[in-house]
């Protein structure tokens, strides 16, 4: 696949016109205060996976409207003392999978959450466990969709608050040094890692790769590629609200949680990817408010972005921070 987005040069400069909507931190900050007002109920099972240099535990926690979100919780085996702790998120159609899928972190001396994403984990991987108990108004087959007629509906707003919530469960097991949480994931989890580290100020640092869940506007009319083109198949159908559906994308959008961004960041972006366009990367890159930030570009890669060599780089850079 030849380049199909920006030069390079012009994405280095690329701004989103996605707008902010208006009462952007007040919906989440009422979004936040209600999910609050469940208790966190962290719960950390131990479990036998067979594995003799790591301890997994079981998670349970209370995400948005209280329901029960899981996760692994993998920590070094010998740990005494708090040690820091890297949560990560998944990509799209993906869930925790199984412990033995997650052991890189852990073997850094960090301890490792991952969480399950609400309503997926059917698509690949190990699968998932953590239901989505929420209705909403029709949709197309996907999660894209899903209660896009209200942002109080959307899908993600719920899966954005567990997000949230999945770091205070990490930072409240007692082995975990909250002050040095690091958030990251690829695609999916990568646009959960924006949010998240737009809507918790004091993370040490957080690390999307490829990320999805930005700059909607261009991104639902630049690509064909699946998942935005699920926003197109909806719309091709539910003629006449288009402006509609993206007032309800804007609260979601990866720019305006990145205008938020208050930790050192690393990016990466990959110039062929189809799936996440480089200059959605980009416009969540530029917008990062944190003066500490960088971005690793693949020029020949697809939504695979960097693989074991941007594992590789994040290794290196997270040195500094956690």
């Amino acid at each position: 696949m030849a380049l199909f987005d920006l030069p390079l040069d012009e994405l280095q400069e690329y701004r989103s016109a996605s707008p902010e909507p208006e009462g952007f931190d007040a919906f989440w900050s009422k979004t936040l205060e209600e999910a609050r007002a469940h208790d966190l109920d962290a719960r950390f099972e131990l479990v036998d996976t067979g594995l003799t240099t790591v301890k997994v535990y079981d998670v349970t926690f209370a995400g948005f409207g209280g329901h029960p979100v899981k996760g692994w919780f993998t920590l070094p085996a010998e740990v005494s003392a708090p040690i820091p702790v890297v949560v990560e998120f998944v990509g799209y159609g993906g869930g925790r999978g199984l412990p033995h899928e997650h052991l890189l972190w852990a073997s850094t001396g960090r301890a490792h959450l991952v969480m399950d994403t609400r309503g997926q984990g059917s698509a690949w991987g190990g699968g998932g466990g953590t239901a989505d108990p929420v209705g909403g108004a029709p949709s197309y087959p996907g999660f894209m969709t899903r209660g896009i007629d209200d942002p109080e509906n959307y899908y993600y707003r719920r899966v954005y608050t567990d997000g949230v919530r999945a770091v205070e469960a990490a930072r409240s097991h007692p082995l975990a040094d909250a002050a040095r949480t690091v958030v990251l994931g690829s695609s999916q989890g990568g646009g959960i890692s924006i949010a998240v580290g737009g809507l918790v100020p004091d993370l040490a640092a957080v690390a999307p790769d490829v990320p999805f869940l930005c700059d909607y506007p261009r991104a639902a009319t630049l690509t064909d590629r699946h998942p935005y083109r699920e926003i197109g198949l909806y719309l091709k159908t539910h003629r006449g609200h288009t402006a509609e559906a993206l007032h309800t994308l804007s609260y979601f959008d990866g720019v305006h949680f990145a205008t938020r961004g208050r930790a050192p960041a690393l990016f990466s972006a990959a110039l062929e990817d189809q799936t996440c366009p480089p200059s959605t990367v980009f416009a969540a890159f530029n917008a990062w408010a944190h003066e500490k930030k960088a971005i690793e570009v693949y020029d020949f890669n697809d939504h695979e972005g960097g693989g074991p060599f941007q594992e590789a780089a994040k290794l290196r850079w997270l040195r500094s921070y956690a």
